[in-house]
């Protein structure tokens, strides 16, 4: 069972993401809380994964998030968000955030994005906009992502698509004919090459690069 905490301001949400994941019938929830009360119920029930909306009223999610990423083990943490283009996300995963779900995902995505994250995977709903996109990269220009992914071998490409996907390490190495370990050099060598620091930041210069095609959600 994949161990979640959901952390938001509103009751229904709280509620009705606890519905949508204890019906996936591998997820379990739980905890939901507040945002004060989000860092004790983490390290009381210690989740795989948590899901923590980037705006509350009592603390914000990003001064949480950096909290959990102190605890030891860290969780996997994906913002929560009613807005695809919101101020916070490029902070949030500047900070150590795994991804980002709007709150009005499909229920078999919401499920399939907690397995991911579990997995060690990336998501980023549907709606990633240019605008999420280049506050993350800031400066950067379509030229300068293009340069760095054109750094990479023709394997390395290929895993870094399969990252942005939202694949682990064991699926990409599934899809490729390759194990878990080898992926693994891969994806250390693929974040040298791009001089980022985590498999998110990866996946958003391959969206600034244009290797991404595909609407669908990576996830």
């Amino acid at each position: 069972m994949i161990r979640v905490v959901i952390v938001d301001d509103e009751d229904l949400v709280r509620s009705g993401f606890r519905l949508i994941l204890q019906a996936a019938g591998d997820i379990e929830v739980v905890a939901t809380a507040t945002g004060e009360q989000a860092v004790r119920a983490v390290e009381s029930h210690r989740p795989e994964v948590v899901l923590l909306d980037i705006r509350m009223p009592e603390v914000d999610g990003l001064t949480i998030l950096r909290r959990l990423q102190s605890l030891s083990p860290a969780p996997v943490v994906a913002m929560l968000t009613t807005f695809d283009s919101d101020e916070y996300i490029a902070t949030a995963l500047r900070s150590g955030a795994a991804g980002f779900i709007l709150k009005d995902t499909a229920p078999v995505q919401l499920a399939q994005m907690v397995r991911t994250l579990a997995a060690g995977g990336v998501v980023l709903s549907a709606k990633v906009t240019r605008t999420v996109v280049d506050g993350y990269l800031g400066a950067s220009t379509n030229s300068e992502a293009v340069a760095r992914a054109g750094q990479l071998s023709e394997r390395e490409h290929a895993v870094l698509v399969l990252i942005a996907e939202g694949l682990s390490n064991t699926e990409i190495g599934a899809r490729v004919h390759l194990s878990a370990g080898t992926v693994k050099d891969h994806v250390s060598a693929i974040l040298t090459k791009l001089r980022v620091g985590s498999r998110v930041q990866a996946a958003l210069v391959a969206e600034r690069a244009g290797l991404l095609t595909a609407e669908e959600p990576r996830s």
